[in-house]
């Protein structure tokens, strides 16, 4: 071990002991091997972080086999807690072996001070690495990669202060090139106004080639306790956040709905006074012309269009089902652009439509009638078959499980539907082989069918998903999209073998990364039951257990309670007070041109009243 390194780490030691002893007042030690050799304080050190007694031991020890007896019993505890010791016995305490020493200690700070981890200490590391590098991420000038490097020009420690109290520290005016004055700020800052103690000096960091790894960590995980609950202004800010963004993106579909269901009107309006004007030839090429376009205009634009329709209808179901999971007030579309009168025009047009058709075809009498009957019948069943669940589709309402059972019980059906598909295939081949070309008895084409087939796929699939994300959001209301990704890249990240579970001890580091601590008897109470007593716990289960204990649902008290709290117990909330909470500018705009105006401020009571039933 470098000796630069192993001064430093003795003394970070020393004031890390020296801190905890103070818990209970207890006398401060000097030197880690001469103070600890007795065994008295570091029984005294593990009772304190253990928060338990050890039992029975010499409190003023004068022989040799006194000393070994303390050490032997706290070793003993260490290794009750699940902490495997290796390379060190009693005597070694005893005997004053600094090395050995030190290893006890590291091994003791990363069991009691960041997590439960494995003998290495990987997962503790990675955790506590992966907490510092989420947290520093919006500081372009902080890049924490390691426990060493990262930290030796202060900014790292000035960006976690910042992050979590802007107050203290103003980062963005800092000079980047000060190493020593950034890294000192940090220290006061931290220990006059956070309770962190100083572990570290200022020239144990700047003034050495490499930091060293340990001590910083310890120093780190200082920073990880202080910060490790949220603050209840911020927690109330996220809740109005997420409010008003739900609110905002519902303000937008109904939007987007509008402006479709319009604009779909129009083109089939107008694509129907362009038939109604055509000039009808005489002449089969011109007819075949005229058939051509008409079955290009069959694969291209009503194809987007039967396309269109569906995700509009699906769009408004949508729509209503998200204001219904947040209890919000049903959206009516304005007159004219309800899905009744989009339905009409589309009837309106398919009859224009099939006028249009049969009019080309009046002139095309030589194709084989039977033929074209035989392939007419079971194309239009087909149709009518995919018309019928398409409509059971459209029209899912009620209960979001409900709806799930009845969308999969619709997809039950395709594999029937594809059967009778390559039946339409073979009769369509005998009517291209008879040269039949043109069929009066219906409009759907192979093709037609296919499209209309992969579209009804596609849309179940689409509203399979849709619900059960909605199922999601019904159930994890607190969550932000941001939460729910923090969570699946802390698990993704401790799934050493992508098993998609978590073992004990990765299912342990993902916690302590996303900041959730418990206590050994607590903790495996937890597991046991998140896992339903397996040795292993699964993604659905992590994300659950994650729900259960950030559950925030967005009720209309909820939402009163933190605009109250964000205005500090006023009727109203300023500007200032949203942005304090740390709410994008794009929501505060939105909630300004939303909530009802004072002279003083917004009137968030009037504005719940008005959002909620």
């Amino acid at each position: 071990m470098d000796k630069a390194w192993e001064v430093i780490q003795q003394k970070t030691f020393t004031k890390w002991v020296n801190n905890k002893l103070d818990i209970q007042n207890l006398p401060h030690i000097n030197d880690l091997t001469e103070d600890l050799a007795s065994g008295v304080t570091l029984i005294q050190l593990l009772e304190i972080i253990g928060d338990t007694q050890l039992g029975r031991y010499n409190r003023n020890p004068r022989m040799r086999i006194q000393f070994v007896e303390n050490a032997h019993l706290a070793l003993e505890f260490i290794k009750q807690r699940g902490v495997a010791l290796t390379n060190i016995g009693a005597e070694d305490i005893v005997d004053k072996d600094l090395k050995l020493v030190m290893g006890m200690l590291w091994t003791i700070i990363l069991r009691f001070t960041i997590a439960d981890i494995s003998q290495e200490g990987k997962n503790a590391k990675e955790g506590l690495l992966l907490w510092c590098q989420r947290k520093t991420a919006p500081y372009h000038e902080v890049d924490v990669r390691d426990f060493t490097y990262s930290w030796t020009d202060g900014l790292a420690f000035c960006a976690l202060i910042h992050r979590h109290r802007p107050d203290l520290l103003d980062f963005h005016s800092l000079d980047k090139t000060d190493r020593h004055g950034n890294t000192s700020l940090a220290f006061k800052v931290a220990e006059q106004h956070l309770g962190i103690p100083q572990l570290l000096d200022v020239e144990d960091v700047c003034d050495i080639s490499k930091p060293d790894e340990r001590s910083v960590m310890t120093y780190v995980a200082e920073y990880f306790h202080a910060f490790s609950a949220l603050d209840k202004v911020e927690t109330a800010g996220r809740r109005v956040q997420k409010f008003a963004e739900v609110v905002q993106s519902v303000w937008q579909m109904r939007n987007d709905y509008e402006r479709r269901v319009r604009a779909l009107m129009e083109d089939l309006n107008h694509r129907q006074q362009q038939w109604q004007q055509t000039q009808w030839p005489t002449d089969y090429l011109s007819i075949k012309r005229l058939g051509t376009s008409f079955n290009d205009y069959k694969n291209s634009v009503k194809r987007e269009w039967v396309a269109e329709k569906r995700e509009v209808d699906s769009l408004l179901g949508n729509i209503q089902t998200k204001l219904k999971t947040y209890n919000l007030k049903p959206y009516i579309p304005p007159q004219g652009l309800s899905l009744q009168d989009l339905d009409q025009d589309w009837r309106d047009h398919l009859q224009h439509e099939g006028s249009y058709h049969r009019t080309i075809n009046s002139t095309m009498r030589e194709i084989k009638e039977n033929l074209r009957m035989t392939y007419a019948n079971a194309a239009n069943d087909f149709q009518l078959q995919l018309d019928k669940l398409s409509t059971e589709q459209s029209s899912l309402d009620g209960d979001l499980d409900h709806q799930l059972q009845i969308v999969q019980k619709l997809q039950k059906k395709l594999g029937p539907l594809q059967q009778q598909l390559e039946k339409v295939r073979v009769l369509d081949q005998a009517c291209l082989d008879a040269h039949t070309e043109e069929n009066d008895y219906t409009v759907y084409s192979v093709e037609d069918l296919e499209f209309g087939l992969e579209l009804l796929q596609q849309a179940l699939q689409k509203k399979n998903a849709f619900i059960q994300n909605q199922i999601v959001s019904r159930n994890m209301t607190n969550l932000t999209p941001a939460q729910l990704e923090e969570f699946e890249q802390a698990f993704r990240h401790f799934d050493k073998d992508n098993s998609n579970t978590l073992s004990v001890t990765e299912f342990n580091a993902a916690l302590a990364s996303l900041g959730v601590l418990y206590d050994d008897d607590t903790f495996d109470q937890v597991f046991s039951r998140v896992a339903e007593r397996q040795e292993h716990a699964t993604f659905e289960q992590f994300i659950r257990f994650m729900v259960s204990v950030t559950e925030d649902k967005a009720s209309p008290e909820q939402i009163r309670d933190a605009f109250r709290t964000m205005a500090g117990g006023k009727p109203y909330v300023t500007e200032m007070d949203l942005r304090m909470c740390l709410i994008p500018q794009d929501v505060i705009d939105h909630l300004k041109q939303e909530m009802p105006p004072r002279e003083d401020g917004l009137d968030y009571d009037a504005y719940i009243q008005n959002m909620f039933w």
